[in-house]
């Protein structure tokens, strides 16, 4: 069963990729907010989590944050990394360039050995203020699932009309040999229609945004948890192998989750 994440705060965590993480949660505790609604979220489909639309106040986060990452400190137990996640798309609160400055203030007074991560879809990069936050952090994890607008409409849903691949491939660019790039491979159907960014042609169009790009890392993975979409199949993890050696082909590294 898909379910929202309840706090502010959760966790920590043991994440398959960023170690023990504490997350932080701008979205709305009881509602989903995302400019996706992807077909494998674990919150669930937009529509079904409406509720209390509100975004996090700054203070209440940096307050949240403040307490629970001193208890941990103090019990000796520090996160490897605080990551921006939760119920949607973290970089539409409004004060995301502010919310991460106040991040790194804390963590260097309270845990300097953690990093900071943001897991975003890469919607807001035309907001400049998002931009310079996202400069800003150790680990800028942009989603990337195809390099096919007809795939991204079926996989990742944009709800915004105005989304095209080639216009979010042009605003990533100065994120070169700095972001991360992250992708969810996986097959299935969706509404009667097969979906599968495993294809060669699927794998080679990716490949090559991807050497455009020039991210400072990519992440493959497949579905872990419950979708909100239940005919989905997850990917195994020799064929994410088999991907992964294709980028590092390109001489960019690439882990496997």
């Amino acid at each position: 069963m898909t379910a929202l994440f309840e706090d502010v705060i959760f966790g920590p965590i043991r994440s398959r990729r960023l170690g023990l993480s504490l997350g932080v949660n701008l979205l709305p505790t009881h509602a989903k907010l995302c400019s996706f609604d992807c077909i494998y979220c674990e919150c669930g489909w937009n529509a079904e989590r409406r509720g209390d639309r509100r975004f996090n106040d700054r203070v209440v986060v940096r307050e949240e944050l403040e307490r629970v990452l001193g208890r941990m400190v103090e019990e000796g137990t520090p996160p490897d990394v605080i990551t921006f996640a939760g119920n949607g798309e973290p970089t539409m609160h409004p004060e995301f360039e502010a919310v991460i400055e106040d991040t790194i203030a804390l963590r260097d007074r309270l845990a300097p050995s953690a990093a900071i991560s943001v897991l975003s879809n890469a919607t807001q990069l035309h907001r400049p203020e998002v931009v310079r936050a996202l400069l800003q952090v150790d680990n800028n994890i942009l989603k990337f699932d195809s390099a096919f607008d007809r795939t991204v409409q079926r996989l990742n849903k944009p709800q915004q009309s105005s989304y095209t691949v080639a216009r979010v491939v042009e605003q990533m660019k100065p994120f070169a040999h700095q972001m991360i790039l992250q992708t969810m491979f996986l097959r299935g159907s969706y509404e009667g229609e097969v979906i599968d960014n495993t294809t060669e042609a699927e794998v080679a169009a990716w490949l090559q945004c991807v050497e455009q790009l020039q991210p400072r890392s990519v992440m493959v993975y497949s579905i872990d948890r419950d979708t909100p979409c239940q005919s989905l199949e997850k990917v195994s993890k020799e064929e994410l192998s088999t991907i992964a050696c294709r980028v590092e082909a390109l001489g960019i590294p690439c882990s496997v989750a």
